[in-house]
């Protein structure tokens, strides 16, 4: 359904995409996984022809995204990061609009977007500006699926939304993979990412891995603890300089640790740090997340 391979951009000396390439399969609900600026905005801006690559080519639902670009925007639907939609104009004058741009009706169309649409019907006299986080991306959202696209690309949909209206919206992608459209997202939240069916981490420009949430936090390779204590901020350099701690990051309420388990116990660590002045130290082991795969994969490239 979409397929890029070897996918450069550059703006001036920032390499944005150093070679890319990959697939998205009919109907799949595909992560991209990183921090700003890792490339993922730009990928998603040349799938939806908005800018074209330096290098490598790319086609959605088998249309070339340069040669056919009229095409492929008629069969895609795109929510970029920013809210992008009119703001004095209410919501249902947006997607009026946005149906009449693809010759269609909101009417017509209705049953595509109301599983949506109803959270924000009692709204449709409010201009869209008035809006809040979760109300103008589920607007964003519907405004996409107007026109019954094949393929929904979407830039950090959950950016600055509530966690309730997260929770809602990755419900909804759900809903909308079930009817068989194929869903390209972007976030910089890794505990989204177990809501795709396969992820790809990305880290600038490039992708370090891609493979289903599942199978690669089963490839974790190391001894992983979760460390806190009552000074969060000396506990967090302390433990970087304990002999037999690999890595150690702030997680949450806690420290994750890497450890060498041929030179560390969970006994001599805590010793290791009452003799630095810590009291009240747990540690215990935890399995990894994807973000302890991304901050592993992050450290060996």
């Amino acid at each position: 359904m979409i397929i890029f391979e070897n996918l450069s951009k550059s703006y001036g000396s920032v390499a944005a995409l150093r070679g890319v390439s990959g697939e998205v399969g009919r109907g799949e609900l595909f992560g991209l996984i990183g921090p700003d600026g890792a490339g993922k905005t730009t990928l998603l801006r040349i799938l939806s022809t908005l800018i074209v690559a330096d290098g490598g080519r790319a086609t959605v639902d088998g249309a070339d995204v340069v040669r056919d670009c009229r095409t492929v925007r008629n069969r895609i639907g795109y929510m970029p990061g920013r809210f992008s939609l009119y703001p004095d104009l209410t919501v249902e004058e947006n997607l009026t609009f946005f149906a009449s741009v693809f010759g269609t009706t909101l009417r017509e169309n209705y049953h595509l977007i109301e599983d949506i649409y109803r959270h924000i019907e009692p709204f449709r006299h409010r201009r869209a500006g008035k809006l809040s986080g979760g109300m103008k991306q589920k607007l964003a959202l519907s405004c996409a699926l107007i026109h019954r696209p094949s393929v929904l690309l979407l830039d950090e949909p959950t950016t600055g939304v509530d966690p309730v209206s997260r929770r809602e919206f990755w419900e909804m992608l759900g809903r909308l993979k079930g009817q068989g459209i194929t869903i390209l997202v972007s976030t910089p939240y890794m505990d989204e990412a177990t809501r795709c069916d396969r992820i790809a981490l990305v880290r600038d420009g490039s992708f370090l891995t891609v493979d289903t949430p599942s199978r690669l936090v089963s490839r974790f390779r190391h001894t992983l603890w979760a460390v806190s204590g009552e000074r969060m901020a000396k506990l967090l350099a302390d433990l970087r300089q304990c002999p037999g701690v690999l890595t150690c990051f702030a997680f949450g309420s806690t420290h994750h640790v890497t450890v060498d388990p041929d030179l560390l116990t969970v006994d001599a660590l805590r010793r290791q740090l009452t003799a630095r002045g810590h009291a009240g130290v747990d540690i215990r082991p935890v399995e990894a997340s994807v973000e302890d795969c991304f901050l592993e994969l992050r450290m060996e490239n």
